[in-house]
């Protein structure tokens, strides 16, 4: 056994299947997103910020709700998960991101047979935000970083702002 060998499995599946000639593409290619700027499949980096603002927003709520010398505090942590859902499902449902999503530029939008629609239901974002609190879901996805949470619910997070499209030529 050499380096070679491990190399494969130490870059990732992406860097393997480059390496023998398969072309995966960019995330979000198959949805039809752009490679990158507004409109493309959101990085990594701003979905755990997000996630960890909307946490945070969270326990405050459920500190004022749920004083520390209060009896039954015990209660807290499932007060804050239950939060947690309900806020970020909200939000989804009604300004197309959560609270920590709007605050980093990201959007979730519904994935449909004919494209992205801009509106995700109240039923599919709070499906979406149980299956969050899960984790598992949410930590295992695909290669245009929808995870089993995103594949339920058909959604998919991008970049919020229009997507640039290139000019069409003009007739002369």
């Amino acid at each position: 056994m050499d380096r070679g060998d491990l190399g494969s499995w130490l870059s990732g599946p992406r860097a393997a299947t480059s390496a023998s000639g398969i072309d995966l593409g960019q995330p979000g290619q198959r949805l039809g997103l752009p490679a990158g700027g507004p409109g493309s499949v959101a990085p990594w980096g701003r979905r755990l910020v997000a996630i960890f603002v909307d946490w945070v927003a969270s326990m405050l709520v459920a500190r004022l709700i749920f004083p520390a010398d209060s009896p039954g505090g015990g209660g807290y942590g499932w007060a804050v998960l239950l939060i947690f859902v309900v806020e970020s499902a909200l939000f989804i449902w009604t300004v197309e991101a959560s609270f920590g999503q709007k605050l980093l530029g990201l959007r979730v939008l519904t994935v449909t047979p004919g494209g992205l629609r801009e509106r995700t239901g109240l039923l599919p974002a709070f499906l979406r935000q149980v299956l969050v609190a899960l984790v598992i879901p949410a930590v295992v996805y695909n290669r245009d970083r929808r995870g089993l949470h995103d594949l339920a619910a058909r959604t998919v997070v991008v970049r919020a702002g229009t997507p640039t499209t290139p000019s069409e030529p003009s007739a002369s």
